[in-house]
């Protein structure tokens, strides 16, 4: 089938595919173990396994989802990693958060000349 004028060309990357499982203790979050595959689906040992954590913590505001890469070489290893890379993925939040903050206060309002309701500046033309 031709591809339709202006869809995008998606396509799966066979030279970077990964096996996705997903450990979890249920209470604190879980943690993600990427390991690389080849496209016949065996373990492709040339390249390193890759994990990932996620959790959610609650705030004034409600619900703050984390996601952060944790770096280990290991699911042991993995997982008494998660409380620092949990702590260093809410400082950058905090600071993203801030930055946010910084940026949206420091905009210049300008207000229209023209009032912005009528076009012209609604005056009377003879």
């Amino acid at each position: 089938m031709a591809q339709e004028p202006g869809m995008p060309d998606i396509q799966v990357d066979a030279d970077s595919l990964y096996r996705d499982e997903l450990y979890t203790d249920r209470k604190a979050g879980t943690i993600r173990r990427l390991t690389p595959v080849t496209v016949e689906g065996h373990a492709d040992a040339s390249r390193a396994v890759l994990y990932s954590g996620q959790t959610q913590l609650l705030t004034p505001g409600g619900v703050l989802p984390l996601s952060f890469d944790i770096e280990a070489n290991s699911l042991s290893e993995a997982v008494q990693r998660f409380p620092a890379a949990v702590h260093t993925a809410l400082e950058q939040a905090i600071e993203e958060a801030r930055e946010y903050r910084r940026e949206a206060s420091s905009r210049i309002v300008v207000p229209d000349v023209a009032g912005g309701a009528i076009p012209g500046g609604g005056k009377i033309k003879l």
